[in-house]
Formats: structure tokens, sequence, C-alpha cells
């Protein structure tokens, strides 16, 4: 088994496990959350086949088990099912943990338009970045998306979010070449800003950022029709 099919594993294993809990009982939900992964991997995969094409981005051989599927390895796949299995179930178990805990409207809407701002101003100043660029397209689209219609989920999502960054920096650690001889997934720095937290770039961030929450947004959505 390839390292990045055991990260996915590991990424999954335990919140799969957990999902069961009396408290917890994610399983319940699972026609819905699957059906909000399904469909949140229809953009972001047809944005890293994309930049896998163009050689924006690509996946280190040595690290894989050689089974692609359209350019993509097929731990790339599992990828998309896997992590956001595990930052759903973490949203929903510290929701549970901390009472719903949540920020007011008031500092949510701050929160959302100084992002907002953020993402803007480094598109209009980068829009010539393809990574960075497309980055902050999608941030800006799933965000306003959010805000227009689940502004309570943005309440609770800004804090959870910080939560996962914890598990992210591990995982994408490791991908990106932390601990290891060489990066899993290598980046061509010239459609990036070149900026590295350790050695995973600064975009990766606003990346899980519009993973996780598509997900939840989709997720919450679809929960509401199951039974």
């Amino acid at each position: 088994m390839s390292l990045y099919f055991w990260l996915d594993i590991l990424s999954i294993s335990v919140p799969l496990l957990v999902s069961f809990h009396p408290r917890i009982r994610l399983h319940h939900y699972w026609k819905s959350l699957f059906s909000a992964i399904a469909l949140s991997m229809i953009p972001f995969i047809i944005w890293d086949i994309y930049f896998t094409i163009h050689k924006i981005w690509g996946f280190n051989p040595d690290y894989l088990s050689q089974t692609y599927i359209l350019h993509l390895p097929v731990e790339e796949w599992l990828f998309f099912i896997c992590v956001p299995y595990a930052c759903v179930f973490t949203h929903e178990a510290l929701m549970v943990l901390t009472k719903n805990a949540h920020l007011t409207p008031k500092i949510t809407k701050i929160i959302t338009f100084l992002l907002l701002l953020v993402f803007g101003l480094v598109l209009a100043f980068h829009f010539d970045l393809a990574y960075t660029a497309v980055n902050m397209i999608f941030a800006i689209i799933i965000l306003l998306l959010a805000y227009r219609y689940n502004p309570g989920l943005l309440s609770s999502f800004y804090l959870t979010f910080l939560v996962m960054l914890i598990p992210f920096f591990i995982v994408n650690g490791i991908l990106t070449g932390t601990g290891i001889e060489n990066e899993v997934v290598w980046y061509n720095n010239d459609e990036n800003l070149g900026i590295r937290m350790l050695t995973i770039p600064i975009e990766d961030s606003v990346f899980a950022f519009s993973l996780i929450l598509l997900n939840l947004l989709l997720f919450k959505k679809l929960k509401q029709f199951d039974v």
C-alpha cells in the first residue's frame, strides 16, 4: 500500500468508527453526507484534473499505487472522500461537545466580509498565478453561497475550522514533504505565491477552507431531506 493511501485511510478511520457513537450518530445521515461528498467532488476533481494535465501540480509516483483514473492517482480520488468525511465528522462532533458553540451574527458578518476582502485583493493582485487565482475564486463563490443560504453554519464553522487546521497541517505537511525524503504532491511555484507554511503552500489552507465549507454546506442542505 502506498504512503498516500495510508494517509487517506488514517484520516477517515477514527471518524468512521466514532460515527456510531450515540451522541453523534453520524451514520444516520450517511446518505446525505456521501451525496454531499459526491457533489462537492465534481468541481474540485475537474480543477484537479486540469491542473494535473497542465503541470500546475503533480504527484510523485514513488508514493503512489500507480493506479490512475482520468489522470489522477486513485489515492487523490480517495482524498476527496476521506478528508471531507473526517472534517464533517469533526465539525459535528465539536458541535456536540461544545453544545453548538458559535459566533454572534455580527462577528460572523465581520469575519465573512474581511475574508471576502482578503480573497478579493489577493485575486486582483495575483490573477496571473493559476493556483492562487482559482483558489480565491472558489473561496469567494463558496463563501458567498454559505453566507447567503446558511450564515448560521459560518458562525460555527469559523470556530471548528481552527481545530481542523491541526490535522490539516499534519496530513498536508506529509503530502508536501514534511518528514519524508520527497513530496507526495509537488507544485509549480510559478503558479502560486511561493509562500510556504513549513512545506505547505499557503494557498492550501484556502483550498481546505473551500473544500470543507462546500461539503458542510451541501450536507446541511441535504440532511433536511434525510429520512
